[in-house]
């Protein structure tokens, strides 16, 4: 249904219903007439033409975007008005029908009782016509910044499969010619790797499990490179399975830890994974040999540090955290905390 539709179908229904109710309890007080029937009917004409100019105001006035603190004066203001002009109408009809005589019967606490139900009912219409619109363009305002997240996440994640690629075949040149044996079962890993993150590149979150796996496939395959100079230390919560992750997050910053740590030690170097569960939120710790300097050896890695901070902020806002710090002389500790999604 569209808009437009959908306005007149509420306007003409909710009026229409007004009118239904007051002829409904006229019936059952037994004082129904002809005269009655027509004034009812008159004064929910009279609602529905000037609700609908009010209408046109609202929008010509650009009302539906401005603050309502700034919006409220002005529309009480218009609100009063109408109602003097349907109180003033409904009185011309009731003396047209000869149901009201207006120098007898128009007294103040009439008057004053009419007045207030005519101003209820305009502000009503009113509030339910701002808060539809404003729930409207607040749920627009989310789709859109939905949709800018998800093609800003989509584009991070597209960054991250080149430059995964690119070492990973870096790593497999050096082993052509040092080991040809161990080349061709590095290019195993290297597709089981590719199989995996060609299934979990379609989506935004993958479970930790799943990412373990990429992660455990592309440590063999450096640890074929760097053989003893490489030991890796993993140690998984129970729990850990239980969440869900950015595809690639844990296996870009292994690949840093690798690239600008152990690769850059003559005599290599250790890798530790390690996660913690507390509740609902879970911290994930990458050690590893080597110096953090000033960002400046990791600013390098292209995608890695900043692709990650920028994916966690548009998943899970500020419910998750990122660091990354020299632990001491000799090891560098990234440190990320996430929530459960649940």
């Amino acid at each position: 249904m569209n808009k437009r539709l959908l306005y007149w179908t509420f306007q003409i229904g909710g009026w229409s219903v007004y009118a239904a109710i007051n002829i409904f309890f006229l019936i059952w007080a037994g004082n129904l007439n002809p005269s009655q029937l027509v004034n009812h009917l008159l004064v929910a004409l009279f609602f529905i033409v000037t609700t609908h100019i009010y209408r046109h105001f609202i929008i010509r006035w650009g009302w539906l975007k401005t603050p309502m603190s700034r919006v409220l004066p002005k529309a009480l203001t218009v609100i009063l008005i109408l109602s003097i002009i349907n109180f003033l109408y409904q009185i011309t009809i009731l003396s047209s029908l000869g149901m009201f005589e207006i120098q007898g019967d128009l007294k103040l606490p009439f008057v004053l009782i009419n007045l207030f139900t005519i101003i209820i009912l305009y502000f009503s219409w009113s509030m339910i016509y701002f808060m539809f619109h404003y729930v409207e363009n607040y749920n627009a305002n989310l789709r859109y910044e939905a949709s800018i997240n998800e093609m800003e996440l989509n584009l991070l994640k597209s960054q991250l499969n080149p430059h995964f690629i690119f070492n990973a075949l870096n790593s497999i040149r050096a082993l052509v010619d040092e080991n040809p044996g161990k080349s061709k079962n590095a290019i195993t890993q290297l597709s089981n790797i590719l199989r995996n993150s060609l299934q979990i590149d379609k989506n935004r979150l993958t479970s930790f499990t799943d990412e373990m796996k990429t992660v455990q496939d592309y440590l063999e395959l450096e640890s074929i490179r760097f053989e003893e100079r490489l030991e890796v230390d993993i140690k998984l919560h129970p729990n850990s399975d239980q969440f869900q992750i950015p595809p690639l997050m844990i296996q870009t910053l292994v690949e840093n830890s690798i690239k600008h740590g152990i690769s850059n030690l003559k005599e290599g170097g250790i890798v530790q994974i390690k996660t913690e569960v507390d509740g609902l939120y879970m911290t994930i710790t990458i050690k590893n040999s080597g110096q953090y300097v000033n960002g400046q050896d990791y600013k390098q890695s292209g995608y890695g540090i900043e692709n990650t901070k920028q994916r966690l902020r548009l998943i899970y806002g500020d419910q998750a955290s990122f660091d990354i710090r020299n632990e001491n002389n000799q090891l560098v500790c990234t440190q990320l905390r996430i929530p459960q999604i649940v």
